[in-house]
């Protein structure tokens, strides 16, 4: 089984009109069902769409065709594109930034700065292709255009992917310590639940309705009854 070609259902249209191809051959082809390739031979299925040539767009040869048109029982198979596509390198260094995004470079720092503080200096400069003394200056509010700068998101301006902004920032979270819940008041260890109650000491007096003995503040003076007598005789 080969891979489906582009526009299935405008090349088996093609396929119907200019061939002498089984169903079951272009539905093999087309990866369709072969009752909706006879809809298309019918018409009930498909229609106003226009048919699209696969040997033009290189994916079927003419021998290709005529080798299955003799042989009913042969599958299609699509053609290999002759085309090479250049291997992706990746990307190293910074990332250039066009003329008409640089200015707003510094708008795209604050924003990293305020909505990701986890992020380190090295990544910031990284994400938005600047330098460590252009990000001290706006972290620090001494940049000359301070005043006038609005956190931008680097995304949205086109000066990183949203797919490096999320591998920064997730680097970064694995990097930073847990931070330390506080969970509220916790549950009395089970030593002290389940530890038998001590009996309060029972006071005989209160038992028995006496009031309890006070001690007294101050200890009375003795009396001095030559004292007394000397104050009653002054008064006579």
């Amino acid at each position: 089984m080969s891979n489906a070609p582009l526009m299935p259902k405008a090349t088996a249209v093609w396929l119907v009109e200019n061939t002498s191809l089984t169903f079951e051959q272009i539905a093999d082809f087309c990866k369709l069902h072969p009752l909706e390739v006879k809809g298309i031979a019918d018409g009930e299925v498909a229609t106003g769409i226009k048919g699209h040539d696969p040997i033009t767009s290189n994916q079927l040869t003419r021998e290709e065709i005529a080798k299955a048109e003799k042989d009913a029982s042969h599958h299609l198979s699509i053609a290999i594109s002759k085309v090479r596509m250049p291997e992706m390198k990746p990307r190293r260094g910074a990332r250039y930034t066009p003329l008409s995004r640089r200015q707003d470079r510094p708008n795209a720092i604050l924003w990293l700065v305020r909505n990701h503080p986890e992020l380190k200096d090295a990544q910031i400069m990284r994400l938005a292709g600047t330098t460590k003394t252009t990000l001290d200056a706006i972290r620090n509010r001494t940049h000359w255009n301070s005043a006038a700068l609005s956190p931008l998101d680097p995304v949205t301006l086109g000066l990183c992917s949203q797919i490096d902004l999320d591998f920064e920032v997730n680097r970064a979270a694995k990097d930073r310590p847990a931070a330390v819940i506080d969970r509220g008041p916790t549950l009395m260890p089970a030593e002290i639940t389940t530890a038998p109650e001590r009996e309060a000491p029972v006071n005989e007096s209160s038992v028995f309705g006496e009031q309890p003995r006070q001690p007294a503040e101050e200890e009375e003076e003795d009396l001095d009854v030559n004292a007394v007598f000397s104050k009653l005789k002054t008064l006579k």
